[in-house]
């Protein structure tokens, strides 16, 4: 399930009565895994593991990346979630397997056999994910070395070592989870991700791996899963660039013991649909203030669009824009930067009816800058805050979108000049 719908603007409100945590969690009935393999780093944890104890598994739905080169482990999980159920997940750090070919995709294969075997499930019930140099083999000898160890590690409490596990050019590790009240029982959603850099909408260069204890059917999960990412993970942009191997999969193993959600509009499901959100827009934040080389955190919010589409195009040009970017790092509120990003969106405008604001300071109006010294004053204020809010009113209709970005410093050209040494 690859192509999504763009979320309306008004989508966020709806998931802000949610509680979302930052701290270590366990999801109940799953169990988690990571050690140093020693496939491409050196002393770090970069293998991992997730598993549903229960003997049936877990329901499963997955998004990914619609790069054309996609990874080996996109193929395998797209194939592999047919039957909508997982056992496990197997995820490596390091090296994506991707553009490699036949042997990749048979690489893949046998990492899911090898984890099939330890856990004694077919292979077809373990879905695996890459990340890291595009390019290279990964090793296949690691993984079987590695795989008792994996097993044997597993706990409840393992989430944070499996955060660390998965990063590359990341800073931090990511988590969140939510609780919720479900039918009378309490509902547990976590998850971890990664990313840095190559992060753009269609899921952007990440990973993300979300379980829950919810007991969900499998057209349910899916569908709140698409509407999810596309409200968070799909809502962001770093540089634009949009990776072979984004992935985001949830699994769902039915441990809290709610009435089983099996209409998508019941008041239930919507109330889970509005946690699994809240929790997936937190880790595309993480992910967005943890971009190479960031030092802003910035809402692109288009309004007054005609339809939800043209806001985003609007949206996504100006929060990709390297000239904006570099504005925003260097604390220029150059609001001429913006409005020319937006009048090359390819969608039409009228100047004389656009508006645009820093916060709540307006710059621009009616096709002319708003003069004097306290408006520049109060604008060069808002871009000195670590997050911001551009807000570019079209004047056009009711529609809009929020696309969310990053600055652009010094340090993202020096950690992508030299990625690969």
């Amino acid at each position: 399930m690859d192509a999504m719908t763009p979320a309306p603007v008004e989508a966020a409100k709806n998931i802000k009565n949610v509680v979302v945590s930052s701290e270590p969690f366990a999801v109940p009935g799953f169990l988690v895994s990571a050690v140093a393999s020693g496939m491409r780093y050196k002393d770090r944890t970069d293998l991992a593991l997730i598993v549903a104890e229960g003997e049936a598994g877990a329901v499963a739905a997955g998004v990914f990346t619609t790069n054309r080169f996609c990874a080996a482990p996109v193929e395998l999980c797209r194939e592999h979630l047919k039957s909508s159920r997982a056992k496990a997940i197997l995820i490596n750090a390091g090296i994506a397997n991707a553009c490699t070919g036949d042997e990749g995709l048979r690489r893949a294969r046998e990492s899911a056999r090898a984890v099939g075997e330890a856990l004694h499930v077919p292979p077809e019930e373990v879905l695996v994910a890459s990340t890291g140099i595009i390019g290279p083999q990964i090793v296949l000898d690691p993984v079987y070395k590695s795989m008792p160890d994996l097993v044997k590690d597993l706990r409840p409490d393992g989430w944070s070592t499996l955060a660390q596990a998965i990063m590359t050019t990341d800073t931090v590790p990511k988590m969140a989870s939510a609780r919720v009240e479900i039918g009378g029982r309490t509902v547990t959603i976590g998850g971890v991700s990664k990313g840095a850099g190559m992060i753009a909408p269609n899921m952007a260069t990440l990973l993300s791996f979300v379980c829950t204890d919810a007991a969900v059917e499998p057209e349910v999960l899916s569908h709140w899963v698409r509407r999810g990412a596309d409200h968070s993970f799909n809502s962001i942009t770093v540089d634009g660039d949009t990776s072979t191997n984004d992935t985001l999969l949830v699994l769902a193993g039915g441990a809290a013991g709610n009435p089983v959600l099996s209409d998508v509009n019941s008041p239930d499901s919507v109330r889970f649909g509005e946690a699994l959100q809240a929790v997936l827009f937190e880790l595309a934040r993480k992910i967005v203030l943890d971009g190479e080389g960031a030092t802003k955190f910035i809402e692109v919010l288009v309004t007054g669009a005609r339809d939800a589409t043209e806001a985003r195009v609007v949206a996504f040009t100006v929060a990709n824009s390297p000239l904006v970017k570099t504005a925003f790092f260097g604390q220029d509120a150059n609001w001429g930067r913006i409005v020319a990003a937006a009048g090359r969106a390819g969608v039409p405008l009228d100047p004389e009816k656009t508006a645009l604001y820093f916060d709540d300071v307006c710059v621009f109006r009616a096709g002319t800058p708003l003069a004097g010294a306290d408006v520049e004053e109060r604008a060069s204020a808002v871009f000195k805050q670590k997050e911001l809010r551009v807000n570019l009113d079209l004047g056009m209709g009711d529609a809009g979108f929020s696309a969310f970005t990053c600055d652009f410093s010094y340090d993202y050209v020096k950690i992508n000049a030299s990625y690969r040494s």
